[in-house]
């Protein structure tokens, strides 16, 4: 990859944090679970099923940086992306923010194993930067965006090649449906944290995910396209890189 497009992504991820930590100390409610919020037992028992995913993405990211060097600055531009999105809060006609991911991109470039670890890191520094997600709620923010949403682009994307999908098309359903159920799987954390009294948990479910319905479906279309217009971009300029990741562009054999 190209220096000066490492280093024009890092101007865009400096320029919006500068942005957002003007902003982002207003009380708005975000889908990242904000510090304190979840009951402690909660809070552990997600760390506890995050983990060890982090354990497999560090290895599954050692060997790869180990065996290519030079995907080392195509990693960044995957971590660069996905902090950019993310911290992207759009205001909810319900009085709340919903936001992108930003995951699709590396977990198509990297693998889900190594985007829980480029994950946790975004949320890490927009929990310490932005006040946006907490640490005692680092894991559960951790598990619905960093685990489950790259698992389900991973396998969408899989599935969509598998069945001869166009290579566009595939992106753009992966990165979307990625974005979707990482909503799903935050409504239903917070479900589980805060059953209704009158209807348990599918009632609780049902608040929260409907909360950001009108804005989330909307921001994950948006989501498929920009990560279709990056991918493309990366596999007409930074061809060699693509190949050393196996993945099948259009145009290549």
């Amino acid at each position: 990859m190209k220096k000066k497009t490492l280093w024009l992504s890092f101007a865009v991820v400096s320029s919006l944090t500068m942005f957002f930590w003007s902003n982002s100390f207003q009380p708005v409610h975000a889908m990242h679970i904000m510090e304190g919020f979840l009951p402690i037992g909660w809070a552990l028992l997600w760390w506890c099923l995050t983990l060890p995913f982090i354990v497999v993405g560090m290895r599954s990211l050692q060997r790869k940086i180990k065996e290519n060097p030079e995907l080392k600055a195509m990693l960044g531009l995957a971590g660069a992306f996905t902090f950019v999105l993310s911290a992207l809060k759009i205001p909810s006609v319900t009085g709340s923010t919903s936001h992108p991911t930003g995951t699709g991109l590396g977990t198509i470039l990297f693998g889900p194993a190594a985007m829980s670890v480029l994950g946790t890191i975004v949320l890490i520094f927009q929990s310490l930067l932005l006040a946006h997600g907490g640490l005692t709620t680092l894991g559960a923010n951790a598990f619905s965006m960093a685990v489950v949403g790259p698992m389900i682009t991973y396998f969408v994307y899989k599935y969509s090649r598998k069945v001869n999908l166009p290579f566009a098309v595939a992106i753009f359903l992966a990165a979307m449906l990625g974005n979707l159920g990482t909503y799903v799987v935050t409504s239903v954390q917070l479900a589980l944290a805060f059953p209704s009294e009158l209807g348990g948990f599918l009632a609780s479910f049902i608040k929260f995910s409907s909360v950001f319905a009108l804005t989330q479906i909307p921001l994950a279309i948006s989501e498929g396209l920009l990560t279709v217009i990056v991918m493309n971009l990366l596999s007409k300029y930074n061809l060699q890189e693509i190949k050393l990741l196996n993945i099948k562009a259009k145009g290549m054999n």
